[in-house]
């Protein structure tokens, strides 16, 4: 799985060397396009089903959410503006295991505000990451997630979780960034060796309610404020939690595909 996670970071690595204002999310897709297909990994998330009968499948290899959009943002030819903030999802199979991952990019400049939204996104992400050597369970893991966003005056959104990932790249368990009733008994599996799973917190400058567009793909903040989104897939080892999507370590320079 780590190579897979590899070739997910490459992916990003590509995207942040484009992404500015002026670029189009259509174009950020074709970037990831063409780099999962030079290596022969399947895209995860083009023609991912939707789960609404009848509905189209997700058409592309990326998920560009972009301001208000939470997830599953459709790439289009909208050219990105100095101040947004964008999302960017995916995931790859490659040779028959997956990775998934997702970074919140900064257009050029962007408000205070915003910029602080990202961050605690991202710091949110690396709370659960660290609580995952010391706690046992994930429900003590979820809880501390939802205080330090609601500590720091954000919503977390409860509409979406992460999930255990594997051959597959929606496995069990789920993975809620908040304690709920209704995802007690996934939500409290065991933090133990062999444990693979996408953890991403999404975060909202305002409320946690989100609606669907009419593409049947795109959710966004039914208050229009600002939200933003982090994933990294984590094995946990004997060694304690490992990043599967980060950068490679000097040790693991001959995994890196060329």
């Amino acid at each position: 799985m780590r190579q897979a996670g590899l070739l997910v970071w490459r992916a990003h690595e590509e995207v942040s060397k484009i992404i500015r204002p002026g670029v189009t999310t259509a174009e950020i897709d074709t970037v990831v396009r063409e780099l999962f297909a030079e290596h022969n990994a399947v895209p995860l998330f083009k023609n991912y089903p939707n789960t609404e009968k009848g509905k189209p499948p997700f058409p592309a290899c990326t998920c560009t959410s972009v301001n208000e959009v939470v997830v599953h943002g459709i790439p289009n030819n909208t050219p990105l503006k100095e101040g947004d903030i964008v999302s960017v999802d995916t995931g790859a199979r490659f040779n028959g295991w997956c990775g998934d991952a997702a970074v919140t990019y900064r257009i050029g400049e962007v408000s205070p505000a915003v910029d602080r939204l990202v961050r605690i996104t991202e710091e949110t992400f690396f709370l659960a990451y660290k609580l995952m050597s010391t706690k046992t369970r994930w429900s003590q893991i979820a809880v501390e997630m939802s205080r330090f966003v609601r500590d720091h005056g954000y919503s977390t959104v409860e509409c979406f979780v992460g999930h255990g990932i594997g051959r597959q790249m929606h496995e069990e368990p789920q993975v809620p960034n908040f304690l709920s009733r209704n995802l007690r008994g996934q939500g409290d599996f065991r933090i133990e060796p062999g444990l693979v799973i996408a953890v991403e917190p999404m975060v909202n400058m305002g409320t946690k309610k989100v609606k669907l567009l009419k593409d049947h793909w795109t959710q966004i903040t039914t208050d229009k404020k600002p939200s933003a989104h982090y994933e990294h897939t984590i094995a946990v080892t004997r060694d304690g939690p490992r990043l599967l999507t980060e950068a490679p370590t000097p040790a693991e320079m001959e995994l890196v595909l060329a």
